[in-house]
């Protein structure tokens, strides 16, 4: 008998000339939970996609108790007891949360049964769960349980968690490691996917370390910290050295009064919220996924169509600009600093279709309705239009000198700057997206999830990056995942709940749990400027 659950012995995957995992070994114990870190690109997820059935190695072999196996695809996977919950996850909206843990199985199904040992199921692990509850009424939190309580109910005894706390608050991320501790205690194996080293070390056993594809080292995580395990993920020494400056002689730059914003169907997303951002300061706003963040800034940046309320740009003379009376092109052509980093990068801040030259160009280049649809649509005739309007008068070699610039400084892993962004990955789309804009020097600087889907160096360059625009006077609005990061870098938190204001803080000395508990009731809140 193995003293491994699964171990991988000499895994190498090739997408064409691409060689995503190089001879890869490991193993995970039963009873263990075991942390697989790494940058972006370096083989992670193709690693444990292999394990889970949805891709299969070019070579290698993968062991269950000691025994090879094959698994070649993901009921493969589950039959042999392996169950991966991915980051963005996989369930029908319309069902309840038992149809969607039963949906898919053989045989026929008995709700009533299937209920009883779901319940078992959740009693023995800690799992709190409103079983006829529909997925669209969910938080991600819950619908993150269906998706781990779906491959249990399937039989895993080997888990793989992508990204596990993504989206979660503070303390809907201890309820889920208390779960994974109890997942554990049982005699299961659990792997995380995370970027989050302070969880690594209170959640995991051990950590497996890859770099470009290839397994570089492990270590019990007991005998390891934070700077050793970064270290080793990179290749060389990293850290993030943020002086937080108190922002010098600030003055109001963006004023939100009373704004309210409904979806298309009518849905209120941002119930009459008040605020001021200044120069000179980062204004970070925390909330649960999906709370209103998005449609916030999309309101600022003249992307929003059902709005009530006033936003306001304020010049330093003190004039005042209504915003909502204006488009996002308008906007622009008046002449007003403002950038946004939207959470979409190819649907809205970047064309997929053109290369990484052309899209710098888009930053400067108004073309109006062309631009627009090219950018939101990627149409091909919009493209087309584009590329032809694009006369030799046009300023051709700012954009490319802009595009060196921004692949160099942020280390951007691309063949040259006339590859198709869609071709790169989303760690380095992203990087090209927020290079581009912090580039344009803006008043006001959006960013909504500026660092989502990069690894850990990247992000450490993006906050830099983020730090420097403040320090030169720029009012920036950061909207972040990392709620550690988000106290860090703030100089005041807007806390959003449900849509409404729960209070805005001081960023300098703010307690992360009282912000989680702010993230999940309105109650005791201030809203203050």
């Amino acid at each position: 008998m193995s003293e491994y659950a699964i171990e991988l012995k000499n895994i190498t995957k090739r997408f064409g000339t691409i060689v995503a995992n190089d001879n890869v070994s490991m193993g995970v114990r039963k009873g263990e939970i075991l942390a697989l870190l790494g940058e972006n690109g370096s083989g992670k997820t193709t690693l444990m996609n292999m394990i889970s059935g949805i891709y299969y190695p070019d070579e290698g072999h993968i062991f269950l108790d000691g025994q090879e196996v094959k698994i070649a695809s993901p009921k493969d996977a589950l039959a042999l007891g392996i169950g991966m919950v991915h980051q963005h996850f996989k369930l029908v909206d319309v069902l309840t949360a038992t149809e969607n843990i039963i949906l898919g199985l053989p045989g026929k199904l008995n709700i009533c049964e299937a209920e009883e040992k779901i319940r078992t199921i959740c009693d023995k692990f800690g799992f709190i769960i409103d079983l006829k509850k529909k997925v669209y009424e969910m938080t991600v939190s819950e619908k993150q349980t269906v998706e781990i309580v779906k491959v249990l109910y399937r039989g895993a005894n080997i888990l793989i968690l992508d990204e596990p706390t993504a989206v979660l608050t503070p303390q809907e991320a201890e309820r889920l490691f208390l779960v994974m501790w109890r997942m554990r205690n049982d005699g299961k194996a659990v792997i995380i996917i995370t970027h989050k080293m302070h969880e690594v070390k209170e959640v995991s056993d051990r950590v497996v370390v890859l770099r470009k594809g290839r397994y570089v080292g492990e270590m019990d995580t007991g005998d390891c910290d934070v700077q050793r395990m970064t270290d080793m993920m990179v290749g060389r020494s990293v850290s993030l050295n943020i002086t937080r400056k108190t922002p010098v002689d600030p003055k109001p730059r963006i004023e939100v009064e009373h704004l309210t914003i409904r979806d298309d169907e009518g849905v209120v997303k941002i119930d009459d919220i008040s605020f001021t951002a200044n120069s000179g300061e980062i204004l970070g706003i925390a909330g649960v996924s999906g709370c209103g963040q998005k449609e916030l800034l999309e309101a600022i940046a003249g992307l929003q169509k059902h709005v009530d309320g006033e936003v306001r740009y304020i010049e330093d003379d003190g004039s005042k600009t209504d915003l909502l009376k204006m488009s996002a092109q308008k906007i622009s052509e008046k002449g007003i600093a403002l950038s946004f980093v939207p959470e979409d990068r190819l649907g809205m801040g970047l064309v997929a279709n053109m290369n990484i030259a052309e899209n710098m160009m888009i930053r400067s280049f108004r073309n109006g309705p062309i631009v627009e649809e090219a950018v939101e649509r990627n149409k091909a005739e919009a493209l087309r239009k584009l590329r032809r309007d694009l006369n030799p008068f046009t300023d051709r070699k700012s954009p490319r000198k802009l595009a060196e610039t921004v692949v160099k400084d942020l280390n951007v892993v691309t063949p040259s700057i006339t590859t198709p962004v869609k071709n790169l990955s989303g760690g380095n789309v992203q990087k090209i997206l927020v290079g581009r804009e912090i580039a344009s020097k803006p008043k006001v600087l959006l960013t909504a999830y500026a660092v989502r889907g990069l690894d850990i160096n990247s992000s450490y360059q993006i906050y830099e990056l983020i730090n420097k625009q403040k320090e030169e006077g720029t009012a920036v609005v950061y909207v972040g995942e990392d709620l550690d990061v988000l106290l860090e870098l703030s100089d005041r938190i807007l806390v959003l709940c449900g849509g409404k204001v729960s209070g805005i803080i001081d960023g300098p000395g703010a307690d992360k749990n009282q912000v989680g508990l702010m993230m999940m009731s309105v109650e005791g809140g201030k809203d203050e400027n």
